[in-house]
């Protein structure tokens, strides 16, 4: 387990290479020159020149790119251009709020996700099966902005239930969470009952069942344990989009997290802190990936590590 542990960590380094190398290129063919905006309206030729020295930006392409991945290495990601502040600084304020609210909406989706799929999978082709089925679907198919959208326009402005934004409490998070997870939800329990019902099939469950082992205990015990490894893939890919999925969420409910930083970020053209927050959600990403292999071995011995 420690070799594979180890070989993941190397086998990520290429793929942080390339994650960089986009979004460096990505933010290079955004319109706009940082020396101006960090100038200011008012600078002078002669002064825009001199900042963009500074700052390396006359420097080749590929000269900028090896100077960014080296600050990138010792942890420096830049200084935003909005507030004058380091990138990672600015991150690690907001980052809490979008980690509390990706932790809630992976919960939804794995709590709301998985017994909705066991339950149309031990119920397969009655109408309950087809009932949660068919809400999966609708699930899937709506887009998270209007889902909030929804939330709000029902249940803060018309029943006042719930707070229309903001952050601070627990009724601030059940909304925003909602419309996170119940995209990931669908997908889970679509993936749940299709990953059960080939489980099931199989000829150890018909044996646990002849030999007249309860059906609970086949379902739970034996079942959907070695159903999990395709869920926790699915898991693992909705925890990494969730936090993607934060960019339009955290600005339909005003929540200063890093999503609505990014959003800022591009609208003022704040090139180093959207560079730092995206590569920032990159790596969270991968590392989620990681864990997720490492999930498997602890599921399934039989999993072969290589």
């Amino acid at each position: 387990m420690a070799a594979f542990i180890v070989r993941r960590f190397l086998q990520m380094i290429p793929v942080l290479l390339g994650v960089t190398l986009v979004i460096f290129l990505i933010m290079q063919m955004v319109p706009g020159d940082p020396a101006v905006l960090l100038a200011g309206e008012s600078a002078t030729q002669s002064q825009v020149d001199a900042l963009r020295k500074q700052l390396g930006l006359d420097q080749p392409l590929y000269i900028q790119y090896f100077d960014y991945l080296k600050n990138v290495i010792q942890g420096d990601l830049g200084t935003s251009i909005r507030s004058g502040r380091p990138v990672l600084d600015e991150i690690l304020v907001r980052l809490p709020v979008t980690i509390e609210l990706a932790v809630w909406s992976i919960l939804i989706t794995i709590v709301l996700g998985m017994f909705a799929g066991i339950i149309a999978a031990m119920r397969q082709n009655k109408p309950s099966d087809i009932g949660i089925m068919v809400f999966a679907l609708i699930g899937v198919s709506l887009p998270n902005f209007w889902l909030g959208l929804m939330l709000i326009l029902y249940f803060s402005v018309t029943f006042q239930i719930f707070p229309v934004a903001g952050w601070g409490s627990f009724a601030h998070v059940v909304l925003p969470a909602i419309t996170l997870g119940t995209s990931g939800a669908a997908i889970v329990a679509r993936m749940t009952r299709s990953s059960m019902l080939e489980v099931i099939r199989q000829d150890y469950i018909r044996t646990a069942r002849a030999k007249g082992v309860k059906r609970q205990y086949i379902t739970y015990k034996h079942a959907l344990k070695n159903a999990l490894i395709p869920v926790v893939t699915v898991v693992g890919l909705q925890f990494g989009a969730l936090l993607g999925g934060t960019v339009l969420t955290e600005t339909v409910f005003a929540i200063n997290g890093v999503g609505r930083m990014m959003v800022d970020a591009i609208r003022m053209r704040d090139i180093p802190l959207v560079q730092g927050s995206i590569l920032f959600v990159s790596v969270i990403f991968v590392f989620v990936n990681m864990l997720v292999d490492i999930t498997y071995r602890f599921l399934n011995k039989r999993v072969d590590l290589n």
